[in-house]
């Protein structure tokens, strides 16, 4: 009882330090992963070009379209989203890029199939953070119509931020391995649940931060080297699912959890 108390105790505390530039922390790691590819293709677009036409053998004109539609719609989704303008769609059409992205990449390989799939639940939770922000009738008091949908959001934000995590799993007898995996499925399923919600998220973003510099550090490796480029965009779409993590620390479980029932018992 008296964990929980100093639990209760230092969360509020916690998200009183926080409260006014968490959720911005949040957007920027959310959006990193689409900002960085989409400065990427500007910089490298005959590149990129020519590696999808290399891959589809579809013609120079359809992989420049290709290319164009992934840039336009990145650079201008971030732009959006950093300037709190049409959140919303804003965020229908990075969850297109996704969708474009995850076609290729379950193609190629299920991991990067299972992080595309997380960063659209990074997307889903800043959809209804954005949500949030629509003014009711009655100021500070939301009907059951206009919270149910965000609910439902935030439930699917959390349970698809656990695929990036099965990503990181080591099926090896290494001691650490074995309490990595330990630890963190513990904590995936708290978040996935909706128990001690805040707490199990921060205490994910630290770790996966940590895993991240360690494991994706791509100033390390000479830019004319493939691995550069592949722990780069690992690094960002990871931090990218930090920023998913982060809007829930900021905006809380939702309606679908374990925390908002226990408020009911």
């Amino acid at each position: 009882l008296y964990a929980n108390d100093l639990t209760a105790i230092a969360e509020p505390a916690f998200l009183r330090v926080t409260k006014q530039y968490l959720p911005h922390v949040a957007r920027l790691c959310l959006i990193s992963t689409f900002l960085e590819d989409g400065i990427r293709m500007w910089f490298q677009w005959s590149e990129q070009r020519d590696y999808i036409d290399g891959t589809w053998n579809c013609g120079y004109f359809l992989a420049s379209i290709f290319v164009f539609i992934n840039l336009f719609g990145q650079l201008s989704g971030c732009i959006l989203v950093l300037s709190r303008n049409f959140v919303q769609y804003a965020c229908f059409g990075l969850f297109g890029i996704i969708a474009l992205q995850v076609g290729e990449s379950f193609y190629f390989l299920l991991v990067s199939f299972c992080r595309n799939l997380a960063l659209g639940g990074g997307l889903l939770l800043l959809l209804a953070e954005s949500r949030s922000e629509g003014k009711s009738m009655f100021a500070g008091v939301p009907t059951m119509r206009e919270s149910s949908p965000k609910q439902y959001m935030q439930l699917g934000g959390r349970v698809l931020l656990v695929l990036m995590f099965m990503t990181l799993l080591h099926f090896d007898m290494n001691f650490f391995y074995i309490l990595q995996n330990i630890v963190g499925t513990a904590l995936i399923i708290l978040v996935a649940i909706g128990f001690k919600t805040k707490l199990a998220a921060l205490t994910l973003v630290i770790w996966l931060f940590g895993i991240n510099i360690y494991f994706n550090a791509f100033w390390t490796i000479p830019a004319y080297k493939p691995m550069h480029d592949f722990l780069k965009y690992d690094f960002f779409q990871t931090m990218s699912v930090i920023g998913g993590l982060l809007l829930v620390v900021a905006l809380g479980p939702g309606g679908v959890s374990m925390d908002e029932k226990k408020k009911e018992w």
